[in-house]
């Protein structure tokens, strides 16, 4: 049986945006997400992080230091008893990329969906029944494009797209 699932973007919706962030410090979960986190948990939604994360692509850091971070969400996120099922990240950008292998037009990299379709490959996720949770308009489409019910999480308490279930 498929399962449902709850994607969350990760820079301005799941942590504070901190431009091209690279240590573990600066790394300050938000509030609002954590609590829409649990209540799709008390659902019975497996939890993704899905992200683009060019700075690997423009040389500011590498894989090992995105995998760091996201280890290190994960750890302040499990004091809220809340744990991802995996995190998902597109290190590619098509033309800022000053490391060579990183430059491409690659499906993962929001607004395509291609991240969210890995996800539900390695998960069995019924997408159709699944959110995506984003704080700008490339999260939303990439949700869409996906199949599944997309929220700006920043405009989600004033309204919600009309083809989604009110929270």
């Amino acid at each position: 049986m498929k399962r449902k699932a709850a994607f969350f973007d990760r820079d301005g919706t799941l942590i504070k945006d901190v431009p091209y962030l690279s240590r573990c410090q600066d790394v300050q979960l938000l509030p609002g997400a954590v609590r829409i986190a649990q209540e799709y948990r008390d659902k019975g939604y497996l939890l993704f992080v899905v992200t683009n994360q060019s700075g690997v692509a423009r040389g500011l850091y590498d894989e090992a230091c995105v995998h760091a971070v996201h280890a290190h969400i994960a750890a302040l996120c499990a004091v809220h008893g809340l744990m991802f099922a995996h995190f998902y990240f597109c290190p590619h950008h098509p033309t800022q990329a000053t490391v060579e292998k990183y430059r491409c037009d690659c499906a993962c990299r929001k607004p395509k969906p291609g991240l969210i379709m890995q996800a539900a490959y390695d998960y069995n996720l019924d997408l159709s029944q699944s959110v995506m949770f984003g704080n700008e308009e490339r999260d939303v489409q990439a949700g869409r494009a996906a199949g599944c019910c997309a929220y700006d999480i920043t405009k989600l308490f004033t309204s919600a797209p009309a083809h989604c279930a009110k929270l």
